[in-house]
């Protein structure tokens, strides 16, 4: 008896990924992206210098975000809120807000607010961020509350 001649192994077939698996895959991971840059844009925080707000007249009377420094000097408190100057260096903009702010909120200090610009130059605002920085520094009295916050 003679033996076959030996063949070589054969490699398996491969596999083709059906046409639909990949478009249904593209069209998944699509969707997905589109979701995750439409719910980043509601979370970021777009504002304005008061030289780009002051520079555009189409601004007044729409509501914005305005960002700037809080001018030295200008922090004055009224019976419905703050009443203050911000500035970017170049232009500043008397700021009438109502409400009271946190206890973190001080004259040098960055701020955004958010409202409309008036036609007398007054930005009105009803929402105010403060921004700071990062580290701590407890009270110089020892109360362990800060001197603007004894509420």
């Amino acid at each position: 008896m003679t033996a076959a001649p030996a063949r070589p192994p054969q490699a398996a077939p491969r596999r083709r990924v059906p046409l639909r698996l990949l478009l249904v895959a593209g069209v998944v991971l699509l969707t997905v992206g589109v979701l995750a840059v439409a719910g980043l844009q509601g979370s970021l925080v777009y504002y304005r210098t008061t030289s780009e707000l002051l520079a555009d007249p189409a601004l007044q009377g729409e509501r914005v975000r305005l960002g700037g420094l809080v001018v030295r000097g200008t922090v004055e408190t009224t019976a419905d809120g703050v009443r203050f100057e911000l500035t970017d260096g170049v232009q500043d903009v008397p700021v009438v807000n109502t409400g009271q702010p946190r206890g973190v909120f001080q004259e040098g200090q960055g701020a955004v607010v958010e409202g409309v610009l008036g036609a007398d130059g007054v930005f009105r605002s009803d929402v105010l961020l403060v921004k700071h920085d990062n580290e701590y520094r407890p009270p110089e009295d020892g109360t362990g509350r800060p001197a603007e916050d004894r509420g």
